[in-house]
Formats: structure tokens, sequence, C-alpha cells
């Protein structure tokens, strides 16, 4: 029997066939590389009004002939939320993301697809749409599913979504989910590989985990079968219900913070340890946002349109001397008056001959 990896792996056998980053296995016919390009000044401020003769692109550290494109490209977007258990209090304010999108991110040209995951993988538009409203629709049809949240698997299948998209169109996959993945089949190397290869920029708005555990809704405790009376209080303290219940938990319950100091731990040593959403977003040329309300996702999706806005798109077909290398090349951008590029770090490639 297959599994959702293999039909996944499968139906992206067209671009590429990947075991993993140490060991990629391409299907590449002619190889054009994007590379969205964010500038800021010295205060890091978004900087506008560059041309293609203001930036240099060094692949493996030979310049490149590029083209840059200083006008508004039109988005294709997956939109993939987590849509499960854990985060059903935030669902109300993710809800509101379509009208956030319409202007903001998408523009009058752009496209969007909307799929919500746990342990499946639900596309709730037909395809991309134009139109807002149908964005609007698909969002409300979200509601909480199980206790897991394939976020790899998701990324392995707006891929699918997106690789057929025109390359005239920035390919976009944006994730509102916690950084954790939970029981997806794919391996994250693969997902990533498949994101490169496609040119597909993730962005990703995180729900923290922590109020995530915070704010789920827990079953009331049993009541105790033990009497007040037998309860051992502290020497001077009343032999009250209040006062149990402070002491003990409530209704005489033990109260346990098991979970959320779990949680702590677990974002603590997310320091050290990238988590999923960091790597997609860093590899690809994304950002990584977050929110905890209302206001504070509006401003987030504001500074993501701001900044999609104000990017350069640069495209190029390697050079015959880098385009002999195989494996993964470095991307390099470099730009005048002392400002400072972010764009992806670089792509994997098989030797072209």
């Amino acid at each position: 029997m297959l599994t959702r990896r293999d039909v996944l792996m499968s139906s992206l056998a067209a671009s590429a066939t990947a075991q993993s980053l140490e060991d990629p296995v391409f299907k590449v016919g002619t190889l054009v590389v994007s590379a969205p390009v964010t500038v800021f000044d010295r205060d890091d401020r978004l900087v506008n009004g560059l041309e293609a003769k203001d930036f240099t692109l060094l692949d493996n550290g030979v310049a490149q002939d590029i083209k840059v494109d200083v006008s508004y490209v039109p988005i294709s977007l997956v939109l993939a939320i987590q849509a499960n258990n854990v985060v059903e209090p935030f669902l109300p304010t993710i809800k509101k993301l379509g009208s956030l999108l319409e202007g903001l991110v998408i523009g009058e040209q752009g496209e969007c697809a909307v799929m919500a995951f746990d342990h499946r993988l639900r596309t709730l538009t037909d395809g991309f749409v134009s139109d807002s409203n149908e964005v609007k629709r698909a969002l409300a049809k979200i509601n909480p599913g199980s206790s897991t949240s394939a976020m790899i698997d998701s990324v392995f299948e707006a891929t699918r979504m997106l690789r057929n998209r025109s390359k005239e169109r920035r390919r976009m996959l944006l994730l509102v989910s916690e950084t954790q993945d939970k029981g997806s089949e794919g391996r994250l190397r693969e997902a990533l590989l498949a994101a490169q290869i496609n040119n597909i920029i993730i962005y990703s708005i995180n729900i923290n985990r922590l109020i995530t555990k915070l704010a789920k809704k827990m079953d009331a405790p049993p009541q105790s079968r033990m009497p007040p009376g037998n309860r051992q209080l502290p020497p001077g303290v009343a032999m009250t219900p209040t006062n149990i219940d402070q002491m003990t938990g409530y209704g005489g319950t033990t109260t346990t913070f098991i979970p959320v100091l779990t949680e702590i731990f677990t974002q603590a040593k997310g320091l050290f340890v990238p988590n999923p959403l960091e790597v997609f977003t860093r590899h690809t040329g994304g950002r990584e946002y977050s929110f905890l309300s209302q206001a504070d996702l509006e401003a987030v999706v504001s500074k993501m349109g701001e900044e999609l806005h104000s990017q350069y798109l640069i495209t190029y077909m390697p050079n015959e001397q880098v385009k002999m290398q195989g494996g993964w090349h470095d991307i390099k951008v470099q730009v005048t008056r002392q400002m400072k590029a972010r764009t992806r770090p670089g792509y994997w490639a098989a030797a072209m001959k």
C-alpha cells in the first residue's frame, strides 16, 4: 500500500527525485534560477528604486548575467494553515486572513489556493483562484481536527501545486502553523529540496506553541472523593474549601504544570536546534513572522506585503562555467551604496553538459 509520502514524492518526480541533501538526483531541463532580493539601508529600512546595474550576483563565486525585475511580479500563493485541535483558539483570527492578503500580499493580478492540514491535507479552493470572496469562503470552512500537524507534508503538496504555475510569476507558500511538525511522512530535507528546485519562496506566520498549550481547552478534572478534613494543609491554615482548592488544585486535585514546563524546555532547546519553519524560510529566501492577536496579525501581513512589494526579482541562467558544477551552489547578491541584501542562500543543481 502506498503511503502519503510515496504519493507526494512520486507526484514531484517530474521535477526532481531526492532522497537527501547529501545525495540528490535531478531531472531538469534548462535551469533558470530565481532569487528574490530584499534590500535594506543602514537603518534596516527597505530600499526601492534600484536598477539592474546596482546589483551583482555571484553563483559559486562567479558573476552572472542577470535580469532584474524592478516592477511588481504577480504572485501565485498557497496559503497552508494548521487546523488541528491545539490551534482552535486562534482559528477565528486566522480566518480573517482573506481580506488582509487580498490587497497587501496577493495584489490585483495574484492568485491563491487555500490548504488546511492536520493529519490530512485538504485543499479548500478549486485550485488557484483570483476572487477574494472564494478565499474567504475557503477559510470559513476550516475547523479544528485531530492532534496531528503534518506541516512537512503540506510543503510537499504546496510544491506540487505551485510547480506548474507560470515561471513569470513568483511562487510563494505562506505557512500559518506552529514551529514543529507532528506526524508528517515526508522528510524535511526532501521537502526543502523540492521547494528550492521549483523556485518557491516560503514565508511563515508562527503560532506560539506555549500559547497554544495555555489556551487549549482542558477537561474539568474529576472531583476528589476525599473529604476535606482528610487533606493535609500547612499548620495554621484553616480547613476551608477555598484554602483547599488554592493549596491542592481545583476540587482538591493536584494541579500539574508539566505540559507547560515541557513546552518551555522545548522552546529553549529550539534556540539551538533549528525548527522546520526556520529551515524552510531561511533557505528559500522567505522570512518568519509571529502573532498573538488580531492586531499583531494585521501588522504582520502589512509588513509582509510591504516587503514583497519592495522586492527585486533576479533571474538568470547559470553560465557555462557554473553550469558544469553539480551539487550545492552558493548565491551572494551585492548592492552598491553600502546597502545590504537578503536572498536565498543557494540552490541544488545537477551538473549539466
